[in-house]
């Protein structure tokens, strides 16, 4: 058993894994005041686990969550993996899992965004754009939580917006 003091990542890691690296080097840096501790410092599940056990330590994870950031990239909605039809474990002619594990087509992502509403923490949605676009943002959390950019463009060019991001989180913190 946890106390509830971290905060939880999740995210597109194969497209936005560089606006969750910013996350962190405002946290690590000096001269910023951003400051978490992230869940997935905890433990990591090993790539070549069944989905249904990633699953399981993402639970874990998310059990010691206080607060629950997604980032929301271009394809955040539309991700697949993590659900069980793509589990090597899974027989796909009669749909149940060979292991004997319950079956939950969910991707990671949408699995991470149901169990922080289910858990009650406080949700920030951090879009990896100018704008506030919820049509990109998983269903779960679409209209919860406080949803920020977390870019501001200048001269055409997109910026990281370290200020945005930081109101977000002191919000939540007073909540």
């Amino acid at each position: 058993m946890f106390y509830r003091t971290r905060t939880y990542i999740a995210g597109d890691w194969d497209h936005d894994s560089d606006a969750v690296n910013q996350l962190h080097k405002w946290n690590d840096s000096e001269h910023w005041s951003l400051s978490f501790t992230d869940a997935h410092d905890l433990m990591q599940a090993r790539d070549t686990s069944n989905n249904c056990s990633i699953k399981a330590s993402l639970k874990t994870r998310m059990d010691a969550s206080a607060r629950f950031v997604l980032i929301v990239g271009n394809s955040t909605d539309s991700v697949t993996a993590g659900g069980c039809q793509l589990c090597k474990s899974y027989d796909s002619y009669l749909k149940y899992c060979v292991r004997s594990r319950s079956v939950d087509y969910r991707s990671y992502i949408k699995f991470e965004c149901d169990k922080a509403v289910e858990a009650g923490i406080k949700i920030i949605v951090l879009y990896k754009a100018a704008k506030v676009e919820r049509v990109k943002c998983p269903e779960a959390v679409r209209y919860r939580g406080i949803h920020v950019p977390m870019c501001y463009r200048d001269n055409g060019k997109l910026y990281w917006d370290y200020n945005s991001v930081k109101r977000a989180f002191d919000e939540s913190d007073n909540c």
